[in-house]
């Protein structure tokens, strides 16, 4: 493999462990107290917030159970703290360097995640509640859709202003 490969695999790893953890990625990436920060930032909206319990209940579609233990006003900073941690470990791995906005779509992530989150305990589908988990999740691809078109739109925007 050459050393493209490498670095690409070692932006992929750090990308991957951030998603499965916030801190991870700093970790890996050598910024240790920003990623116990992260960490200790994590786990303590997890527990206050009920994060596990909820997840286990929507995972067996207990989704009135799951609307009961969630605790909104801890939850609600979790998307921030989840999808900075994203974008920071990545752009420490030098996976948005030189890449003018593309912090944008996980800006909106999370702005579209916690909106869903808010929602969850009154949305429904087909007369059914899709709940604090679910509904959170089907936000994400609009916040991702509609940061990517802000982004575009603005790069549109700024290359005209410098030719």
């Amino acid at each position: 493999m050459g050393t493209g490969s490498s670095e690409k695999s070692r932006k992929l790893e750090v990308l991957l462990w951030s998603i499965a953890f916030p801190g991870f990625g700093q970790l890996l990436n050598g910024k240790y107290l920003k990623g116990i920060v992260l960490m200790i930032l994590e786990i303590l909206v997890n527990v206050m917030g009920n994060f596990n319990k909820i997840i286990i209940l929507s995972f067996h579609f207990k989704i009135e159970d799951a609307i009961a233990e969630t605790n909104y006003e801890w939850l609600m900073f979790y998307p921030c703290i989840y999808f900075f941690a994203i974008w920071d470990a990545y752009k420490d791995a030098s996976g948005g360097r030189g890449k003018t906005f593309s912090y944008l779509p996980l800006v909106f992530s999370a702005y579209f995640v916690t909106i869903g989150l808010v929602l969850s305990s009154e949305i429904t589908f087909f007369g059914y509640l899709i709940g604090p988990i679910w509904l959170p999740i089907l936000f994400l691809p609009v916040g991702l859709g509609i940061g990517g078109i802000i982004r575009t739109m603005l790069l549109k925007k700024y290359s005209k202003h410098n030719i």
